[in-house]
């Protein structure tokens, strides 16, 4: 029930979040091959570069890793919320619906021709990914619509599809790349979190800040779409322009996320799923707790990735999947289910 939420247990239910976010982010951080000590970090760098080694790994190699693991997860998660509501189905998530393997296309076609791997310096592998997203989305919308009607089944099926047929044009491009790339490409494609610089991640943050800000503020609207089109339109909601919106600030946050780690898989079906019991399908704080949860649960698979095999890594991909194919199943499963007994 909407008219249940006030502004008071929104921001005691977000605070919680922040909280275990902020708490999550403490211990990973501490978590690693390398052990360290904290009274060292708190000294400082030292007087030399390199004197100080604890403090060095802390604030520049796992900060960053761990920072950048959470952008990624929030923006995830906050564009499968969206998509769930838009398509009113449980299954949606940028992942399944090919939104990012069009992004990641995008990136590996800027590859190809011979673009630096940098992301957000100057380079156009962002747009190539935004851009691409966003053809990938209205892809599905006209297959799903040309095949099925309006039904938000006909979609996801067009999704898959997508999907399948777009990661296997990127696994012939991964082939066409200098062998010298072709395991950093590899990696990057299972979904890889690597290193990235303050610059690159401030930049980042703001973009997809900014984009869950902007789902936040049509997130009434989309409680109205729960309802259908039709009782949408009386109640005063455009389901056409809220669905335009949603959509391309869904693929925008998704290909930003794409840009900076990969395709990984999952994570915005699996969190707002387990959210969604816990607190509730109400737009208005479903969308904030997931984000703010898809960054936790992000930031847990990468540090699983990270140390499970160490001194190797996972790519954090794999976790994520290992995850979420089973989620996956069993949504399919009561979904179906669902279905037949309103038919």
């Amino acid at each position: 029930m909407t008219d249940l939420l006030t502004p008071r247990r929104l921001i005691s239910k977000i605070a919680l979040c922040v909280a275990a976010l902020a708490v999550v982010m403490f211990v990973c951080s501490l978590v690693g091959t390398q052990k360290i000590s904290l009274s060292a970090v708190f000294a400082g760098p030292g007087n030399t570069p390199g004197q100080n080694t604890d403090y060095d790994i802390f604030v520049r190699v796992r900060i960053p890793r761990i920072i950048l693991a959470a952008l990624v997860g929030a923006a995830l998660a906050a564009s499968g919320v969206a998509l769930q509501a838009i398509l009113r189905n449980p299954l949606a998530e940028p992942y399944i619906l090919g939104i990012s393997s069009g992004a990641a296309l995008g990136v590996m076609t800027a590859a190809i021709a011979g673009v630096s791997w940098s992301f957000l310096d100057g380079s156009p592998m962002a747009a190539m990914a935004f851009l691409f997203a966003i053809g990938t989305v209205w892809l599905v919308w006209f297959t799903g619509h040309l095949a099925g009607g309006s039904t938000v089944t006909s979609l996801l099926l067009a999704g898959v599809v997508i999907n399948a047929f777009f990661s296997a044009v990127i696994m012939l491009m991964t082939s066409l790349i200098d062998s010298e790339q072709l395991r950093s490409t590899i990696m990057w494609l299972m979904g890889s979190i690597g290193e990235k610089d303050f610059t690159t991640l401030l930049v980042s943050a703001v973009f997809i800040i900014v984009g869950i800000t902007a789902l936040f503020t049509i997130s009434q609207k989309l409680n109205v779409l729960a309802f259908g089109a039709g009782e949408a339109r009386s109640l005063g909601v455009n389901p056409r322009k809220i669905t335009l919106v949603a959509f391309a600030l869904a693929s925008f946050i998704t290909a930003v996320a794409v840009g900076l780690s990969g395709l990984v898989g999952f994570v915005g079906l699996v969190v707002p799923h387990s959210v969604r019991l816990v607190f509730g399908p109400d737009h208005r704080q479903l969308l904030p707790t997931s984000a703010l949860l898809g960054a936790a649960f992000v930031v847990i698979c990468d540090t699983i990735a990270r140390t499970i095999i160490a001194p190797a890594q996972l790519p954090v991909g794999v976790i994520t999947a290992i995850i979420g194919g089973p989620v996956f199943l069993i949504l399919l499963s009561r979904y179906s289910k669902k279905v037949g007994a309103l038919r």
